[in-house]
């Protein structure tokens, strides 16, 4: 059971840090009010027995009541009795470098209100959060890192650097029905041999052994299978060191039936014993 407890100034990165850590298979949320903590602990961590929650992350700032907070070191010496593997990330940034963060985004500080300017809501903040600050185990300065940087350096920090979290999806569709908007790689598998024009393989799909079997038998087929193959194998890794969690592999024949749908049944099957995360969609057999 592990919780990472995430929090520190606004405008510090702490809703890109909830992001990383979401996308490392943690359940993520955000602004639990700390009054709430020990119950979701007791009553959802503890108790259900889904995965869902072996890994969570709870996101704490400063629009917790002051008296609440000053409760936090109690709070998290108790879940850590409980065996709840427990620790806490505190983010800060330069003063100098959150005011002009706000004033790029123009979003409004939490604590600001008519009376209070972002400078006297900046000092508050800080003194409201320090029994979080003081309890800390991973403390971030985020003044002058850049995105990606901060997401390396959080899962490096929290021991999840290295972690094949990219997901591929390989899907078949029908060039007569249009490219899909969403695909990061579009292959056209149109001059392999078809097995459309073959009388009995028409009416069946890649799916099928016949199908299967006549374009295994294809020199022309395993040389682009195995072209494909290499190209991903050798950008996959790049896409993910840039933190992407998603790369999506249309394979397009005319109609989406039968040359698309074994090669992208090919490639999962071969990439499911590199990549943990393989998805294999078929546009248009319904």
């Amino acid at each position: 059971m592990k919780l990472v407890i995430v929090s520190g100034l606004s405008g510090s990165g702490k809703s890109i840090a909830l992001d990383t850590l979401e996308d490392c298979g943690y359940y993520c949320i955000d602004n639990l009010p700390v009054a709430l903590l020990q119950n979701f602990i007791d009553h959802v961590m503890l108790e259900d027995n889904r995965e869902t929650y072996k890994k969570t992350a709870i996101g704490i700032d400063a629009r917790n009541q002051t008296e609440k907070l000053a409760a936090f070191p109690e709070i998290l010496e108790s879940i850590r009795h409980k065996g709840v593997d427990c620790q806490v990330v505190y983010m800060q940034a330069e003063e100098k470098i959150i005011l002009k963060r706000y004033s790029e985004t123009r979003r409004r500080h939490p604590l600001t209100t008519a009376q209070r300017p972002l400078r006297e809501a900046l000092n508050i903040e800080q003194d409201v959060l320090r029994p979080v600050a003081a309890h800390a185990d991973v403390v971030i300065d985020t003044s002058y890192t850049h995105y990606h940087q901060l997401r390396d350096l959080l899962k490096n920090r929290l021991g999840e650097k290295g972690k094949n979290n990219l997901s591929i999806l390989f899907q078949s569709f029908g060039f007569k029905y249009g490219i899909p908007l969403d695909a990061d790689f579009v292959f056209d598998a149109r001059s392999l041999p078809n097995p459309y024009w073959v009388q009995e393989l028409r009416g069946l799909n890649g799916q099928d052994q016949p199908v299967i079997d006549f374009l295994r038998h294809e020199t022309v087929v395993s040389e682009f299978l195995q072209d494909i193959s290499g190209f991903i194998e050798r950008w996959a890794p790049r896409f993910e060191s840039d933190n992407r969690s998603y790369l999506t592999i249309a394979i397009g024949c005319t109609g989406g039936q039968h040359r698309s749908v074994f090669l992208v049944e090919e490639l999962g099957k071969h990439f499911r014993g590199i990549i943990p995360n393989v998805i294999v969609r078929h546009r248009e057999m319904r």
